[in-house]
Parts: structure tokens; sequence; C-alpha cells
């Protein structure tokens, strides 16, 4: 069994982490939240006081981390874990960035020949918690291949996307459709709702009709409807608004580097950056109902 190094225990990488000592795997972690330090140590794992401590003697390197710059700081320069790792190390990022700065950390990593994936997932904190995390990989066949065993610990399906960043790619691709969905589909619940529907009906002619997606028939925005999501808890949990609108924003920026079109996308980053901006950042992505129809 690989000797994993697991930096940023966040309400995705934590579970991650546990599910990898529930497979076998030995973990050492880092994280500057001592709550999610001793989450992860009272599962079996290694408390490490830096990313560097967590890497010794590492021979897998897995980060999930904000941004790109979290990335670039973690991996690069004169401090960075490339100037310490040893040849032939593989690292994981599992971190949602743009591709532009996973090519560039990919590069980094094949100067001091490592071996570099990126590996943003899809699946939200209940896949995460659950082991069925959807892995979307950019970098080489090969690397993928030994990658494998310990994707599979923490994750249900595993795509080969491309190369490097193209992983990355992928899944904002993924992201700008579903804050596209939620948002259609809030909308289309509260028009419902504005004209006397119950809800729930709604929803389940919806999803046995032309509009069916996987909001209505998973993950449904409005309260009552669906127990256990985030819309039966007050939007407690789940896949934040703020981070939906930074995969937006990537999204965004995408397009606008490719000459790509991108107006659905570009309407519903301005939804969901007005929704951040009233307050609700920290709340489910599925809030975004709010914008529609008063929940109070």
């Amino acid at each position: 069994m690989e000797n994993i190094a697991f930096i940023g225990l966040g309400n995705m990488g934590g579970p991650m982490a546990v599910n990898l000592l529930n497979k076998g795997f030995k973990v050492s972690a880092f994280d500057l939240s001592a709550d999610a330090l001793a989450k992860v140590a009272a599962a079996g794992g290694r408390a490490a006081s830096s990313a560097a401590d967590a890497a010794e003697g590492a021979s897998v390197v897995i980060s999930m981390l904000p941004a790109g710059k979290h990335v670039q700081g973690l991996y690069l320069g004169d401090e960075g874990l490339f100037a310490r790792l040893p040849k032939g190390t593989l690292v994981i990022d599992c971190s949602t960035i743009d591709a532009g700065t996973a090519r560039k950390v990919a590069d980094g990593a094949q100067e001091k020949g490592l071996a570099m994936l990126d590996a943003p997932v899809s699946g939200g904190t209940a896949g995460a918690t659950a082991g069925t995390l959807t892995f979307i990989v950019g970098g080489a066949a090969d690397d993928l291949s030994r990658a494998r065993p310990v994707l599979e610990a923490m994750g249900k399906n595993i795509f080969h996307a491309g190369g490097a960043g193209a992983g990355q790619t992928a899944k904002i691709c993924n992201n700008m459709l579903l804050g596209i969905l939620m948002a259609g589909t809030a909308e289309a619940l509260a028009l419902g709702v504005k004209n006397g529907l119950d809800p729930k009906v709604l929803s389940e002619i919806i999803s046995k009709s032309s509009g069916r997606n996987w909001a209505t028939e998973l993950y449904n925005p409005w309260p009552g409807v669906m127990d256990n999501t985030p819309a039966s808890r007050n939007y407690a949990g789940g896949f934040m608004s703020e981070l939906m609108l930074k995969d937006l924003g990537l999204a965004e920026e995408t397009a606008l580097q490719s000459h790509a079109a991108n107006p659905l996308g570009a309407l519903a980053r301005n939804l969901y950056e007005e929704h951040v901006h009233q307050g609700n950042g920290k709340l489910d992505f599925s809030s975004i109902v709010k914008h529609f129809h008063s929940l109070d």
C-alpha cells in the first residue's frame, strides 16, 4: 500500500482522507485547521505539522485546496514541495482550478521528475463521505494507472479526460452546466408555486418529463420536497454557493481565453454573484431558489 500525504482537509478533503485510511492506506495529513486535523487523526491518520512534514516519506501526495494560487504556493518555488519530493513521487491535485495553472504545475512536476495528475472531483460532500466521487483526470495514462487504486478508495467513477489540464477543463464544463440547470430548476419551481402548484407534485412531473435533470431527481432545491438534501436542512452543507460562483468564473475565463460562446454560463454566474453578495455564499448552491421566491 502507498504511503500518502494528504494536504487540505476541508469539507471534501477530510472525508476523502478518512476513506483512504478505511481502505488500509497510511495517511499523513496537514491542514491549517486543528479541528480538521483532529478528525483525520481520530480515524487513524498522522497529523503532520506542515505540508512538508506530511510529505516526508510519502510515495503519493494528494492536495485538495481552494484555488490555483494555493496549489502553486504548495508545489512551486524554492519552498514548494516539488523542491523536496524524490523523483518518481506521484502527485494528484484534486482541487478545482483553472486549466492554465494545472498545466503550469504539471510542467514544474515534470522538470523535477515527478508524476502529476489534475483530478478534480464531482459528487459533493455526500460523495466524499460515501467514497462514491467521480474523478475527472488530466495527465499521462501510465500515471493514472498507478493512481487508480488510490482513487478507487475514494471514488466510484474515474474518467481520463486527456493530458495535463484536461481534467480541470472537463470539470468546469460540468459545473457550468450544473449551475445553469440548478438556476433553471429553481426558476421553474418558483413559477409553478407562484401559480398555485405544489412543488413536490411539480418536481415529480418534471422528473418524469422532458425537463428532468439531476436537480429535480436527486438534489431538489425546494425545501421539504426531498429528504437528505441541503434544501431540507436550511441549505447547510453540500456545495457552497461561493464555490459555484468560483467555478462559473473559471468557466467564463476559459471561454474568454478560447473565444468560446458562454451566454448561459455568464448569466448563471451573474445570478450566483448577486446571490453571494446578498450573504448566501456559505449556503448550498441550491439556495439560488431564494433569488426567485421568498421562502420566509
